[in-house]
């Protein structure tokens, strides 16, 4: 029998979304093609107990509207455990503030992004380290996906390889070792999820100056980046 993979859930999405019955977990097994009976999911913002190492083959880390500077006592938590899980070379996937945790679990640093927001489909280009990457080889070289962040890693951890970015933000992917991958972006969101999103926070989008009416006709399905879902389940299942 497979081991189960963790969702380790940091936070739940906007309120319109939670009002169809939809949050970041059901997106995740959605997109991975494997049965939910294959996930545990744990909430640890809201003090949930994280499972045995043992129990668990894999982990995914969701996205959060809390921010990682905030320090919040469960972040030391996940952080420990994110480390040892490393430690066994057990395939992680951080996503967004995922992706944030994981680089500042690792002795990297997170602040806010000095551009603003990040917001919208957008293009992301892979380096060449990228081409030899297990979770990024087959992808090209340059695809869309969507975005909704105020805060980046700032400085990757010691030995982490970039591997993704954009003119924006400089470090949408990044890898530890052979099995731990941190991205910006969410390969998770629809096109729908996405326009829920820009649509929610279309105050802040204007003051900021952002025009929001570009922002929900750019939006679109984004197909690259969501099948890394899918191909870090059979990661998952390729190990040993």
């Amino acid at each position: 029998m497979k081991n189960k993979i963790l969702i380790i859930k940091t936070g739940t999405t906007i309120s319109s979304l939670l009002d169809e019955q939809e949050d970041f977990e059901d997106w995740f097994i959605r997109g991975s093609g494997l049965p939910p009976s294959r996930f545990i999911c744990c909430a640890v913002d809201e003090g949930d107990a994280l499972p045995a190492i043992a129990q668990v083959g894999a982990a995914i880390v969701t996205g959060s509207p809390a921010y990682v500077t905030d320090l919040a006592p469960w972040n030391y938590t996940a952080a420990d455990y994110l480390r040892a899980l490393h430690s066994q070379s057990k395939p992680i996937l951080g996503v967004c503030y995922g992706h944030q945790l994981l680089a500042w679990a690792f002795g990297g640093e997170v602040d806010f992004h000095p551009g603003g927001r990040e917001m919208g489909t957008v293009a992301i280009t892979l380096t060449e380290a990228a081409e030899d990457d297990q979770l990024f080889a087959s992808m090209p070289s340059q695809f869309q996906a969507q975005a909704s962040h105020l805060q980046t890693v700032t400085k990757l951890p010691p030995d982490a390889v970039l591997l993704a970015k954009n003119d924006f933000e400089p470090h949408h992917g990044f890898r530890l070792g052979t099995t731990t991958w941190g991205v910006q972006y969410h390969p998770e969101f629809s096109a729908h999820v996405m326009r829920s999103y820009v649509r929610e926070r279309k105050s802040d989008i204007a003051a900021e100056g952002l025009d929001v009416q570009d922002l929900l006709m750019e939006v679109e399905d984004t197909a690259v980046a969501a099948a890394m879902l899918q191909r870090f389940s059979e990661l998952v299942d390729a190990q040993k």
